[in-house]
Formats: structure tokens, C-alpha cells, sequence
């Protein structure tokens, strides 16, 4: 089986795969439509390409179905150190936590607060 094309998969992550009747290609996700020579650029994907973009996409739902849990995940792993408290607050709970515990409070509390990346190739 053929190696998926970077190229190409890029371009399929940028379509909506909807066939514009005023110029008969297929249109970017922002709404521009392909030029002549992005949509034979896109027509000559291979299953390899295809199953490429499916791997992408199939990572970026996880992604964001992992963002839209985030606060969620967030308030899961705070209420331990909550629970152990008599005054509530970050601050407090924070010094509770080991540094690997902090880490991961960090962690989570960064990917919580930062916007949802829109779906590019090669990002996730």
C-alpha cells in the first residue's frame, strides 16, 4: 500500500468535501473554493490518504471531546484536596499537592483555559 501524501492529506483536511455548483469543485473549510488545481490535487487521493485524514480526524475528536470535559476533568481531580480543606481555595489546595501533582494541575488547568485549536493536518 502506498504511503499517504502529506500534501494531499492537508488539502483533505481542509475541505468540506461539498461540490460547489457555481464553480463545481469542492470548497475549503472557510468557505473559499478550490482552484482547478487543488481539486485534481484532492481527486487523486488514495485510500492511504483517506485512511490518513480518518486517523487525523479520528485524534482531533478525542481532542476535543477531551477539551469540552476538561472543566470537568479539572474539577474531578481538585475535589481530593478540596475535601481536605476548612478554607477552599486554589491557592490552599495547591499546597497540598506533590510536585507531580502540581504538574498535572498545571497541565490540566492550562488545557481547560486555552481555546479549542480548530482541526488542522498534522497537528493532532
Amino acid at each position: 500500500m502506498a504511503l499517504p501524501q502529506p500534501h494531499i492529506v492537508a488539502l483533505l483536511c481542509d475541505s468540506d468535501f461539498k461540490k460547489r455548483p457555481d464553480t463545481h469543485t469542492w470548497s475549503h473549510r472557510d468557505g473559499r473554493p478550490f482552484t482547478d488545481e487543488e481539486q485534481a490535487t484532492a481527486l487523486r487521493a488514495t485510500r492511504s490518504d483517506f485512511e490518513e485524514l480518518n486517523a487525523q480526524m479520528t485524534r482531533y475528536k478525542a481532542y476535543a471531546q477531551a477539551k469540552n470535559e476538561a472543566p470537568d476533568t479539572l474539577n474531578q481531580f481538585l475535589a481530593p484536596f478540596m475535601e481536605r480543606l476548612t478554607k477552599k481555595t486554589l491557592g490552599n489546595a495547591v499546597e497540598l499537592m506533590t510536585e507531580t501533582e502540581q504538574a498535572e494541575f498545571n497541565r490540566l488547568l492550562t488545557f481547560a483555559s486555552e481555546p479549542l485549536r480548530p482541526f488542522t493536518a498534522y497537528t493532532f
